[in-house]
Formats: structure tokens, C-alpha cells, sequence
């Protein structure tokens, strides 16, 4: 069965639509469920997850690597929860972690800002000023934070295969084609398309476990193959790849790990 995941800004009604999506089709509706199980998992508390997945980068940049550590915390408590299929997923990131996977349908959710701006004020007691002022402010934000981490536009209508427009298209009338259109053939799972989504998650698991060592690391899992990557000063070499093979060999799944390192040589001025 497949994966949706529902891209969407504040108060555009996706959150109305993925839970009636789920409700309709028997499917798992998650979204901020995945940073109190990643805050949990990991020990970190959880408004400092909820920044690192909304707050521009320069927020966070002070931490140093404090982001990408962040992230790759959600990316394995989200991609566990993707592998068991029929999950409807909302909010931020979603999408940017299932590349390659066939069996997902990526929507996008748009509403128009008059609209947002009259369910801010209401749920908020504000006036339209410091509505529409928020509004644009997080808007703007998760636009950053996409473009930091994954050089990409939430905006771009290419990331989705659904892009659905609350107005003429009423929150009922998206949830009608969004069921009718997961029921095509191309986003049914295959066995191909699970094997793709197991190696995801045990490249996330490794990459989780490696990141509080070496925040710049990259991961990539095959048939329970890792390769790892990095860059390590050319002293500190061997002490680091053991470290990273004492850690990763204690993994569900892994049964090879090859580390592919780069030099890093210190130079004067």
C-alpha cells in the first residue's frame, strides 16, 4: 500500500485534509507524533526539533552542526513510520526524505492568503496586520530552511504530483481526488519499491547513530551494505573509522560497512 505525504503552510486546511484522507482510506495520520518519538529516542527536547524543522538556518547555525543532527534524528523516526506503509504524513519535510521511492504521492496543499489570514485571527484573537505579518514570516522561513538543507523550493510545483488549490476545490473535493488518485497502479508498493524504502531506513538508522560523531557524514545502504563517507583529518583517521565500525556493526540489518574517507590536511595562511 502506499505513502501520501501532504506539503502544506499554516492554516491552508492540509491538516483538514490529511486527517480525512487517513480517516477515509484506514491509513496512519502522523505529523508532529514524529518529533516527540524522535525528541524521546534521542534525549533532546522537543521545541529544539521543532525549530530545526521550521526556523530559517540562521537560527540554528550558532549549534554549529545542530540542524543536520536534528534532522537526521526526524529523518529515522519518520522513515520508520514510512516503511510500514499506509501512512498519510503532514507537514514539513516530508517528501524530501522519500527520493526514489515509487510508491508515494506527493501533494501539495494551497489556500489563499485572505483565507489563512481570517483562520490565523480567529484562532489567535489578532488583528489582519499581525495575521498576515505571521503568515508570511513562516512562510518565508520554511522556504529557507528547505533551500539550506536540500537546495530546493517548497513552492515548486515539480516536487509534487499533486498540487491542490483550497477555493473552487473544497477540502472535501481534495480528499476525493487524492484517494482516487493513490489507487493508480504507479503508486502501488513492489517489491522494488519496498527493497528501495528498507535501504532508506537502514541508511537513516546508521546515519543517526554516526551523526553525534561526525556531523557531515553521508550514508547509503544496499542489500544491508553501508557505505559511509567523510572527511577526516588524515591523523585522526584510524581511530575514526573504528569508532564508526564498533558503532554501525551493532545495527539490525547491516551486514557489510565500507567507510570511504577523504583527507582533510591542515594548510598555513
Amino acid at each position: 500500500m502506499p505513502i501520501i505525504t501532504i506539503s502544506r503552510g499554516s492554516y491552508s486546511r492540509g491538516r483538514e485534509v490529511a486527517e480525512k484522507v487517513a480517516h477515509r482510506l484506514g491509513y496512519e495520520c502522523i505529523a508532529r507524533d514524529v518529533l516527540v518519538e524522535a525528541s524521546k529516542d534521542f534525549n533532546i527536547p522537543e521545541i529544539k526539533l521543532v525549530r530545526a524543522v521550521h526556523d530559517a538556518p540562521s537560527i540554528l547555525d550558532r549549534l554549529g552542526y545542530g540542524k543536520e543532527k536534528y534532522v537526521a534524528y526526524i529523518q529515522k523516526a519518520l522513515l520508520h513510520h514510512f516503511q510500514k506503509d499506509n501512512v498519510v504524513y503532514h507537514g514539513l519535510a516530508g517528501h524530501f526524505f522519500l527520493k526514489g521511492i515509487s510508491h508515494v504521492l506527493m501533494v501539495r496543499i494551497l489556500a489563499e492568503m485572505e483565507d489563512r489570514v481570517k483562520l490565523e485571527m480567529e484562532r489567535h484573537s489578532i488583528t489582519e496586520k499581525e495575521a498576515r505579518r505571521i503568515l508570511e514570516h513562516d512562510d518565508e522561513e520554511r522556504r529557507k530552511w528547505s533551500q539550506h538543507l536540500y537546495g530546493i523550493d517548497t513552492r515548486d510545483p515539480r516536487l509534487y504530483d499533486l498540487v491542490i488549490h483550497i477555493k473552487k476545490i473544497s477540502v472535501d473535493d481534495a480528499v476525493e481526488i487524492i484517494c482516487n488518485t493513490v489507487g493508480l497502479a504507479d503508486f502501488k508498493t513492489t517489491p522494488e519499491s519496498q527493497k528501495t524504502m528498507d535501504d532508506l531506513v537502514l541508511a537513516a538508522e546508521v546515519k543517526a547513530s554516526l551523526i553525534g560523531l561526525k556531523p557531515d557524514i553521508e550514508v547509503t545502504a544496499k542489500d544491508g551494505i553501508v557505505h559511509i563517507a567523510t572527511t577526516i583529518p588524515e591523523a585522526q583517521e584510524e581511530i575514526l573509522v573504528q569508532k564508526i565500525h564498533e558503532t554501525v556493526k551493532e545495527i539490525q540489518g547491516v551486514r557489510d560497512i565500507k567507510v570511504h574517507t577523504r583527507s582533510s590536511v591542515p594548510y598555513d595562511d
